[in-house]
């Protein structure tokens, strides 16, 4: 008789015991943070527990982020004080829960009037007071407003002035001024360095100061005759951006812009679209080291969109208008452009039946055209935007 083949089954009991999930180490838990889109989300994973907070917070660790995320819209800074965005803009509940004033900056040596910004570049602010010595003389000051940290710059003297032939009466709207942070990591921990560029004219002559923050110290960088740029006089310059290494002014009443490279250091003038005299313009990147513009003129409702073309010499130029970009129904511009930060610029409107006393700030992204509400302020005129991550992502700087 075949003897029965009998199936033994394992015993459940005698299994080995499951394992444990690993811990997840600080490596794996970079990984996942570093996956984490919002940086207002990445700020309340930081509260969670002290191991959290400790990476979130290391240098290290933001410098990736910030290398792969970009910063948030919080707000716009002017000289009235600091409008928040507001909802449904995602950045809305992390711009109400910080302190954008300037309270802990010194009083300036003209006490009846009071620190105003004057230009906003990777989170640092550039502050500005006419100073007790003249028209000529401001007390600047770069500071960060999340660490509440601050540099007062040292004052420009007499012996700068008179390297580029200005004179103290003769001085013009000195305060157009530019921050430009050291690296593409835009004065991230590691790199911290930056400079400030101000420009001054009088009537005759326009000359480029900078402030080395490596230095301490201002030095002269460029002075030139108004005749050698084929102008009778300089005039009221505003509108001031830089794009491509390269920075522009536009003529107040005029259809022409005063450039400047940085990298030969040579001013020249570009010759705007006719018609431009009275309109407000943004000089943006496209892309491919091509500049093009934005243009707007007061009451408008939509924006031009200009590419530039330079063929060979100076004066060999060329405009081509590429789009006409319709603003919201019921706006209307208030001919205040500003920007361009981080792929975006700004466009101040009046909504129909609304009062004069308020507006409402539009953001308008430079490669897709989209415009989306994100504030209404009280503060008409010209403000700055701000971006920036929150306080618990903000390393102590400046």
């Amino acid at each position: 008789m075949a003897s029965r083949v009998r199936l033994t089954l394992p015993n459940p009991e005698a299994a080995e015991p499951e394992r444990p999930p690993p811990d997840l180490t600080n490596d794996l838990l970079e990984e996942i943070f570093l996956r984490v889109a919002s940086p207002a989300d990445l700020a309340r994973a930081s509260t969670a527990c002290v191991s959290f907070r400790r990476l979130i917070a290391d240098h290290s660790f933001l410098r990736r982020y910030r290398s792969i995320h970009p910063p948030l819209l919080l707000g716009f800074v002017s000289s009235s004080g600091f409008d928040p965005v507001q909802a449904p803009h995602p950045s809305a509940a992390v711009a109400r829960a910080a302190d954008f004033s300037f309270d802990h900056l010194p009083r300036p040596t003209t006490e009846w009037l009071r620190w105003r910004p004057c230009d906003v570049l990777n989170g640092r602010v550039l502050v500005g007071c006419r100073s007790i010595k003249g028209a000529a003389y401001w007390d600047l000051a770069v500071c960060d407003l999340l660490s509440r940290r601050y540099l007062l710059l040292p004052p420009i003297t007499d012996d700068l002035l008179a390297s580029v032939e200005l004179q103290n009466h003769s001085i013009f709207h000195p305060m157009a001024s530019f921050i430009q942070s050291g690296g593409p990591s835009g004065g991230i921990e590691g790199d911290t360095s930056f400079s400030v560029i101000q420009w001054m004219h009088s009537h005759t002559r326009l000359g480029v100061l900078v402030f080395s923050s490596v230095s301490g110290c201002w030095s002269v960088s460029m002075s030139t005759n108004c005749n050698d740029l084929g102008l009778n006089r300089v005039g009221v310059l505003v509108s001031g951006q830089c794009a491509y290494d390269c920075f522009y002014w536009k003529l107040y009443n005029m259809s022409t812009l005063i450039k400047l490279d940085m990298n030969t250091m040579r001013f020249c003038t570009v010759d705007l679209p006719p018609g431009h005299d009275e309109r407000e313009i943004v000089m943006v990147e496209s892309g491919e080291s091509k500049v093009a513009m934005f243009s707007l003129s007061y009451k408008s409702t939509s924006v031009d969109y200009y590419t530039f073309s330079q063929n060979g010499s100076e004066k060999s130029q060329e405009w081509h208008m590429m789009s006409t970009i319709p603003l919201p129904a019921h706006y209307t511009s208030k001919c205040y452009i500003g920007g361009p930060a981080e792929g975006y610029i700004f466009i101040e409107c009046i909504r129909d039946g609304e009062s004069s006393t308020y507006s409402t700030v539009l953001s308008l992204e430079i490669k897709s055209f989209n415009i989306e509400r994100v504030s209404r302020t009280s503060f008409p005129g010209r403000a700055y935007p701000y971006f920036g991550f929150p306080p618990s992502m903000s390393p102590r700087r400046i």
